[in-house]
């Protein structure tokens, strides 16, 4: 398998899958002096698990990480304060899978001879044989992206230090929209639906809030909490709460994160009434960028809108676009044209229908983009399929875990994805603007 990999200056490696051991991540050229802990990645990753209400699988994934390499195991000298920095070699963490019982392997077991329509099984089994991780989709489940949220975390983290914010919400979902609003009101109520997720994740409580992970811990003794976990998995109970209390006290929807609670109220109700009929559904996420000087990007065959549209890397999306997108096609270049002028020296753009990339190089605009996410493959209505060893005609039936909507868990994926090639795009124009002629 040999496309595990993204980047040049910033590359994330990723391997794993569903019901193997687990996962990991090893990112190159993550600058040193950077504290980066499991429980901030951890926040991120109870963004997308599974197991967190109605609107996602039941599947009891703790997505508890541990930073395996990458960082100092002391400090390095007397005087210097430097234990857990990352110390520029390659950053390694490991994401242990702990909820793998048998009962789930058999259920997958007895289905995979029938490939789910809509999902990548059909394709995988053409290409690896016998020997496909087919066993809860393997490497294309959506299990997967954990790793892209924990590689996104610290692409953040350096990202923000140069003034660069990436924010990506639910716009749409199950063909109900949210109304425009302000990005830093997003931004607000994306702070406030962490801090709730925090609040009520059961996980959180266990491991971080009561402090079992501590500075200077080693591996043995994080893999020993997680075996202890893995055992109380069944009886830990789910996230338990009182939804308007959530919703009075944080002004967010504690399972979905619309930044608009009444249309995300609405968009729950939608997705919940498809998926009581058997069926799944899809949505938007929208993505907006700020602070991006002009000139990132690299054409031809690296222009920043071109590697964002790698979005299309993430299971599950099926379309991506820059600014006003597909509707360009319809409009007139007087209607689509962003018409420029200066203001004391400072430059101002009367619109943004380019998305904030022109030429394959940012603007110096925000720069948004809209991701177009399809419903579950999974659902338990009878779907038409194949047995793909003896190629009989059959009927598949699903009884595995699923999701009523992908939507509700892709949006930090996507977030995370777009954080990593801003960041390697970033780099790239930083090292040419270093190297120019003075």
């Amino acid at each position: 398998m040999l496309g595990c990999s993204y980047g040049k200056l910033f590359k994330t490696t990723v391997a794993g899958g569903s019901y193997q051991e687990g996962l990991s991540i090893n990112i190159q050229g993550v600058p040193p002096g950077y504290l980066i802990t499991e429980e901030e990645i951890y926040r991120e990753l109870m963004l997308r698990k599974p197991g967190q209400g109605e609107l996602t699988s039941p599947r009891r994934e703790a997505d508890v990480p541990i930073i395996y390499s990458g960082v100092n195991a002391a400090d390095t000298m007397p005087g210097f304060s430097n234990e857990g920095l990352t110390n520029g070699t390659p950053l390694v963490i490991l994401i242990p899978n702990v909820d793998r019982h048998f009962e789930h392997i058999e259920q997958y077991r007895s289905t995979n001879r029938t490939p789910r329509p809509g999902h990548a099984s059909y394709a995988s089994y053409k290409k690896y044989g016998e020997n496909d991780d087919s066993i809860g989709a393997g490497f294309f489940s959506g299990r997967y992206t954990s790793t892209i949220v924990a590689a996104g975390v610290v692409a953040k983290k350096i990202l923000g230090d140069h003034g660069i914010i990436v924010t990506a919400y639910v716009k749409e979902a199950a063909g109900i929209s949210m109304p425009n609003m302000d990005i830093e009101k997003i931004r607000r109520a994306g702070e406030k639906y962490r801090e709730a997720r925090k609040e009520i994740d059961p996980i959180y409580r266990e491991i971080f809030k009561n402090a079992l992970f501590k500075k200077g811990m080693r591996f043995f003794e994080k893999t020993s909490i997680l075996s202890e976990l893995e055992k109380k998995i069944p009886a830990i109970p789910r996230p338990s709460y009182d939804e308007n209390e959530i919703k009075e006290r944080y002004e967010i929807h504690p399972e979905l994160f619309c930044p608009h609670v009444e249309t995300a109220d609405a968009m729950t109700a939608e997705i919940m009434k498809i998926a009581r009929e058997g069926d799944s559904s899809g949505g938007i996420i929208e993505v907006v960028i700020t602070g991006v000087p002009p000139g990132v990007g690299e054409p031809v065959f690296r222009k920043l809108d071109g590697e964002l549209a790698g979005l299309m890397n993430i299971g599950a999306v099926k379309a991506v676009e820059i600014g006003s997108g597909i509707q360009a096609a319809t409009m007139k270049g007087s209607e689509s044209n962003d018409q420029i002028r200066a203001e004391q020296d400072n430059i101002i753009f009367n619109s943004n229908n380019a998305g904030g990339i022109t030429g394959g190089l940012s603007t110096g605009q925000d720069i948004i983009a809209r991701v177009a996410v399809k419903p579950t493959p999974t659902i338990a209505k009878d779907q038409k399929t194949i047995d793909k060893i003896s190629l009989e005609n059959k009927t598949l039936s699903a009884v595995t875990r699923r999701d009523p909507t992908i939507v509700a868990r892709i949006w930090p994926v996507i977030e995370a994805y777009t954080s990593m090639v801003i960041l390697n795009s970033y780099m790239h124009h930083m090292a040419y603007q270093a190297m120019k002629k003075k």
